[in-house]
């Protein structure tokens, strides 16, 4: 299965945090030439779900943070058996700490060429390498130098999987393999330019070479600057970029339309960072080629033809739809071209602001359009739970062939959803793919109570790893 194009898109810890607290702030599987890597941390062919809930109280300590490890079966997402990892967990490197956010980044691949998915979780303090196994994850070790956030890919095509971090002066690439006690082969380190300082990245193969490309997103203070694409090279990554000339967040590489070059796909904004929130949320297209960005680039919103719902502003009390605010690029169809699922957290359902949606978009010869568009959100008939203000389903999402039928699942993640015991316990459904796109029978729905871990103000789903 081909490992070459996959997208990574973070911001940075304190920016994190600040979204976290807030109504509605910023995020980002993608698909290669032929299919996404899939993250499976027991070897056994289902992709595995590992899920953030950063604003947990563990051990009393508020804020603490844990991840639920929910692996895949042929029955679909395996709640029976869930796997709930702290810094309180045995062998795990750290203490459990207030406002540690654990969870709050995460990045799966096979960093040490096992053949097993190893994940990479972090906070505020030390972050920590999982290694995979036929038995799942174990064994967590810290990960050498200091690091805010981390995406996964092979930067120099030599088959090894990479981390790409911004860590210690700068945008850094940390090659592997990694050996056991979490150091790489080698780093290279970018420049830093404070006054643009880098708040997220997308990683994958634009130029469809075999190396996997980096795009920066920029911003400073209020202002925002646009994205950059930076080349994999077999000697690392390039230290020159090109603009993809807009200003955009968040962000998956994904070959759309199948021609051998992987699209960058992002939430595109304006200028001014303070004023996403009340966007109603453009999707903007940039195609591939084998020089980087080609000239051919396309916007999508609510008002494009073929796409369910109106794209709607917000105002003084309440947030604009924000469609794009999350995005995942996986086969849903199985058609062979990857689809786009866009989070829609600020939509309104009815008289529910902010309850939520996602918009899956189809890939196709001709690209990313609005034809066959999809809407899903907990009013849909079949999805469990009911549209309440508030709730941002769709402010995570994720395509991922849970069930391994070779056709990519929706993992939505709503982490302002109310449990039955506590507010903001956050959930995650889980809606499986079909030749016709998303089907609503035999959804898998969860939440922290049902898989046993601690639930009140828990965010569970603000992060879903990838």
């Amino acid at each position: 299965m081909s490992h070459r194009i996959r997208r990574r898109s973070v911001l940075g810890c304190a920016a994190l945090a600040a979204a976290l607290t807030a109504p509605v702030g910023l995020a980002s599987p993608a698909s290669a030439a032929t299919a996404a890597p899939v993250i499976d941390f027991n070897g056994d062919g289902f992709a595995d779900l590992a899920i953030s809930a950063p604003n947990a109280t563990v051990s009393g300590v508020a804020d603490a943070g844990y991840l639920s490890v929910v692996y895949g079966s042929a029955a679909g997402a395996d709640t029976a058996h869930p796997q709930l990892i702290t810094r309180a967990s045995e062998g795990v490197p750290g203490d459990v700490t207030e406002s540690d956010y654990f969870g709050s980044w995460t990045a799966a691949r096979d960093l040490d060429g096992d053949g097993y998915s190893d994940l990479v979780v972090g906070g505020y303090h030390t972050p920590v390498i999982f290694w995979g196994s036929a038995d799942g994850l174990k064994e967590g070790v810290a990960l050498a130098g200091r690091t805010d956030q981390v995406g996964a890919g092979d930067i120099n095509g030599d088959g090894h999987a990479d981390l790409v971090a911004i860590g210690e002066g700068g945008l850094q690439v940390r090659f592997g393999p990694f050996t056991r006690d979490g150091m790489p082969a080698s780093v290279q380190t970018l420049p830093y330019d404070e006054r643009q300082g880098t708040q997220g990245f997308t990683v994958g193969d634009v130029t469809g070479d075999g190396k996997d490309d980096v795009v920066t997103q920029h911003g400073f203070e209020e202002r925002q600057y646009m994205s950059r694409l930076w080349k994999g090279t077999s000697a690392g990554l390039s230290t020159t970029y090109t603009s993809s000339g807009y200003y955009t967040v968040g962000g998956v590489i994904a070959d759309v339309d199948q021609d051998g070059y992987g699209d960058f796909v992002a939430r595109q904004v304006g200028s001014v960072s303070e004023t996403m929130n009340y966007d109603a949320g453009d999707v903007r297209v940039v195609y591939g080629s084998a020089a980087g960005f080609s000239t051919r680039t396309v916007k999508i919103n609510q008002d494009t033809a073929g796409v369910p719902g109106v794209g709607e502003t917000g105002g003084d009390d309440h947030d604009g739809d924000q469609f794009g605010y999350a995005l995942a690029a996986g086969d849903v169809t199985g058609d062979g071209y990857p689809d786009i699922a866009v989070g829609v957290p600020g939509e309104g359902i009815g008289s529910a602001r902010e309850a939520g949606a996602v918009v899956l978009l189809k890939g196709g010869a001709s690209g990313l359009t609005g034809t066959g568009a999809q809407a899903v959100n907990q009013s849909t008939s079949g999805v469990p739970g009911v549209s309440e203000t508030g709730d941002n389903f769709g402010r995570t999402v994720l395509l991922a062939d849970v069930n391994n039928n070779h056709r990519a699942d929706l993992v939505a993640g709503a982490p302002l959803e109310d449990g039955t015991q506590a507010t903001d316990s956050g959930a995650v459904w889980v809606l499986r793919g079909s030749k016709t796109g998303l089907t609503t029978t035999h959804i898998a729905s969860f939440s922290p109570g049902s898989l046993k871990a601690p639930e009140a103000g828990a965010r569970f789903g603000a992060v879903l790893a990838d």
